[in-house]
């Protein structure tokens, strides 16, 4: 199981555009994890996703972000878990 989720909706335009900029910014490994299968998740990010949550420490990127974004988010979590992203 990936530290990273995204969560996204089935026919999301948007959600596909996050991917493509996760590519972008090299993101490492990441869970996907569909809001409409739950009514809680459904409350929480119904209207928000694309959203992409580092499980480690709760902290969460909105829509919209750019693979520079994405680099500065993934900067934090290394510098806080010592881990480092994918080249």
């Amino acid at each position: 199981m990936a530290d990273l989720v995204l969560y996204q909706r089935d026919y999301c335009h948007l959600c596909d555009q996050a991917i493509a900029v996760l590519a972008e910014a090299r993101a490492p490994d990441f869970d996907s994890a569909w809001v409409d299968d739950s009514a809680e998740l459904v409350t929480r990010y119904g209207t928000r996703v694309p959203v992409l949550r580092d499980d480690r420490d709760g902290r969460e990127l909105d829509w919209p972000f750019d693979a520079d974004a994405v680099r500065r988010f993934l900067d934090v979590e290394s510098s806080t878990t010592g881990h480092q992203g994918k080249p």
